[in-house]
């Protein structure tokens, strides 16, 4: 018994290492600005290059001890603290970093800085400082307050943005693109005005699940079946299947059905022939004695 609980205790152990692992796998680095001069600033009013994390998962994701590394030759270069609530990603949203060298300004602030004279690496690694989460190699040239990213978040090809409508906006801690409407409603709207498949679509998936849930069901009572026969054969020990086919181990006898099926005829009184005669017996009092006031009457003395 100590042995399933702890093989149970250990399989849920590593399903949730796994889940958390793909998890984490679910982050990219998704806009870099090198030369800051005009644009966004940290809480000390500081304006320095920043690194975007985005995570592109629908579930929380922690980037607590993964690291940060501008060092192909060392991958733990800067290790995201722990205890900090801030490093809890909600489901696709962002996270920015600081890369100006002073990491004693809190968990946001790594201890290296990019140079916008070279070409600049970094690296997202994972816990272990093996795995390689997303890298990019950020080009050098780039002017001044522009970055350096994904054109649409956490896919897609690297662009320059430039702060103006043309080359797009630098957009630190947001979505590099600005979702101001629904292609999915309006591909619907334009292409089935009416609803009609919608309509079909969605019966299609409800009986796509029914017809699931029959088969998971069927497969179930199967199981059950077999489960049933195999006890049978252990209590009466036998091993072989055909001979517990003809003996029909694992399948109740006609008379145990019939059995039952009498015993819930006496206990719901069921009856096949009702009888058609209504008694009907006429009550001496009409109404109700308690409330009648004849009996508080004298009665006349009746002359003889």
């Amino acid at each position: 018994m100590n042995k399933k609980i702890l093989g149970i205790f250990l399989f849920a152990a590593f399903m949730v290492s796994s889940v958390w692992a793909q998890g984490r796998k679910g982050l990219r680095i998704n806009e870099v600005l090198v030369t800051n001069e005009n644009n966004y600033q940290d809480d000390y009013g500081c304006q320095s290059a920043w690194i975007e994390i985005f995570n592109t998962t629908f579930g929380t994701v922690d980037v607590r001890s993964c690291y940060l590394t501008n060092d192909k030759n060392n991958p733990k270069k800067y290790p995201i603290p722990k205890g900090d609530v801030l490093t809890e990603m909600p489901p696709r949203q962002h996270v920015l970093f600081w890369a100006d060298g002073k990491p004693n300004r809190g968990t946001f602030h790594v201890n290296f800085t990019l140079d916008p004279d070279k070409d600049n690496w970094i690296g997202l690694y994972d816990s272990n400082g093996r795995d390689l989460i997303d890298s990019v190699t950020v080009p050098a040239g780039i002017p001044t307050d522009h970055s350096y990213a994904r054109y649409e978040d956490g896919v897609g090809h690297w662009v320059i943005k430039g702060g103006n409508e043309q080359s797009g906006y630098v957009t630190p801690s947001t979505n590099n693109i600005t979702l101001d409407k629904n292609v999915k409603i309006d591909m619907f709207t334009e292409h089935d005005p009416f609803g009609v498949g919608m309509a079909i679509m969605a019966m299609a998936i409800v009986f796509a699940g029914l017809l699931l849930l029959y088969l998971l069901f069927r497969l179930i009572g199967q199981i059950s079946v077999l489960i049933k026969k195999r006890n049978a054969m252990r209590v009466h020990g036998i091993s072989d299947k055909e001979e517990a086919k003809e003996k029909g181990f694992g399948r109740e006898a006609g008379e145990v059905y019939a059995a039952i099926a009498m015993a819930l005829y006496q206990h719901l009184e069921a009856h096949d022939v009702e009888d058609t005669i209504l008694t009907i017996n006429k009550v001496k009092k009409a109404y109700s004695p308690w409330n009648s006031k004849i009996y508080s009457l004298r009665e006349i003395p009746s002359k003889k």
